[in-house]
């Protein structure tokens, strides 16, 4: 079975250029097939400041009501996808610029009003991912840009990047051999989170739920691991949390993040 790499990176890569001009040549210089993912969420919150539109956040997301749906799908699905296509066009790699929607891609849910009513925010499954298109395209080396955004009953909705990542990662796994990498600023998961090169090597699921009990994992890492085993337990083999710098090295067989396995 062919290999896959299905990359997310977040906020740190795309508001650094420098970090961002790495990334992508060695995105770029990768052989096998790929996809990348973007979220854009801090970029998303400084024109909106420019616009008259406030974020709205609680418990670190996003309340997208109509106006803030309208940002999200200009900045996320225009401004920042765009770019990061032209500039991989630049270094070879023939990319295409998708949302949820484009090819109908990614359908998703609205998210029912609990507690918290989030607004046009959706809500992801395997079964909602065109994995037939996706394969296709795949197949005459085309490379897949996901910006963060899905689609229902004619709605552009906004949705977790990391979630889309590991969605796409299990839908796929029946067609490649997967390997799920989320690129953050850090090198891996901390054992310690005061001590940067304490890095987990390998993360096993009983040792997830040692370290959960223990309280030793930092908040900002938990979502990450969710979709993360999320997507180990439905048929991904491997999935990787490392430093964006560290790419080429984590799409070989030399990691130097965190590999999460079962």
């Amino acid at each position: 079975m062919n290999k896959l790499f299905i990359i997310k990176i977040g906020g740190n890569v795309l508001d650094d250029p420098a970090s961002l001009t790495k990334f992508l040549a060695d995105f770029a210089a990768i052989k096998e097939p790929k996809i990348l993912v973007h979220g854009g969420g801090k970029l998303a919150t400084k024109t909106g400041e420019l616009l008259g539109i406030k974020a709205n956040m609680v418990n670190g997301r996003r309340i997208t009501d109509a106006p803030t749906l309208n940002l999200v799908t200009m900045v996320y699905g225009g401004l920042v996808n765009k770019q990061l296509v032209a500039r991989l066009q630049q270094l070879g790699c023939n990319a295409l610029g998708v949302t949820g929607a484009d090819g109908n891609l990614l359908k998703a849910t609205k998210r029912p009003v609990g507690e918290i009513d989030y607004g046009f925010v959706g809500d992801i499954h395997p079964a909602g991912v065109n994995s037939t298109l996706l394969y296709f395209l795949l197949q005459q080396n085309t490379v897949p840009v996901f910006a963060s955004l899905t689609h229902a009953d004619g709605v552009m909705l906004n949705t977790n990047a990391d979630t889309i990542a590991s969605v796409l990662a299990i839908a796929l796994s029946k067609h490649f051999d997967v390997r799920l990498i989320f690129c953050f600023e850090k090198k891996g998961v901390l054992r310690n989170i005061h001590d940067e090169n304490s890095v987990i090597r390998t993360l096993t699921t009983n040792l997830y739920h040692e370290l959960l009990m223990q309280g030793a994992l930092a908040d900002g890492i938990l979502p990450k691991l969710e979709n993360a085993f999320a997507a180990i337990r439905s048929g991904v083999r491997e999935v990787l949390i490392g430093d964006a710098t560290h790419l080429t090295s984590n799409t070989g067989q030399e990691t130097i993040g965190t590999l999460v396995i079962k």
